[in-house]
């Protein structure tokens, strides 16, 4: 069994920066693939960025190269550093933990979710 806890997340404007964590618990977390995905109301879940557990990263064309995905295996922490942040990128912000596959991008291949962070991104 695998704890997320999400933290991180605010108001900043367009242009900003934000850096979201996700502590986790468990003594797997060195093998699990993480990830990180975002839901606007109205709108489906959506994958942003993913990390195998030997550190391969894999990001959304639409966060790629202003979105950066980390681990910290001693620390038992995910990250998600946000830059050049847009009103579009206003979400609820999700990690999740599973076994990494080729279907990364795909919320169901994930067994373990976050409780969310609020991310808000003013013009």
């Amino acid at each position: 069994q695998v704890q997320l806890v999400e933290s991180g997340g605010g108001l900043v404007q367009a242009g900003g920066s934000l850096r979201l964590s996700c502590a986790a618990s468990g003594r797997t977390f060195g093998s699990l693939g993480l990830g990180w995905f975002r839901q606007a109301p109205g709108d489906e879940r959506e994958f942003v960025a993913a990390i195998s557990w030997s550190g391969s990263t894999y990001s959304a064309v639409s966060v790629k190269g202003r979105f950066t995905i980390s681990r910290d295996n001693a620390k038992n922490t995910l990250y998600l550093q946000m830059n050049s942040l847009e009103p579009e990128d206003t979400a609820v912000y999700y990690c999740a933990a599973g076994r990494f596959s080729p279907t990364y991008y795909l919320p169901e291949t994930y067994s373990y979710w976050g409780q969310g962070t609020q991310v808000t991104v003013s013009s």
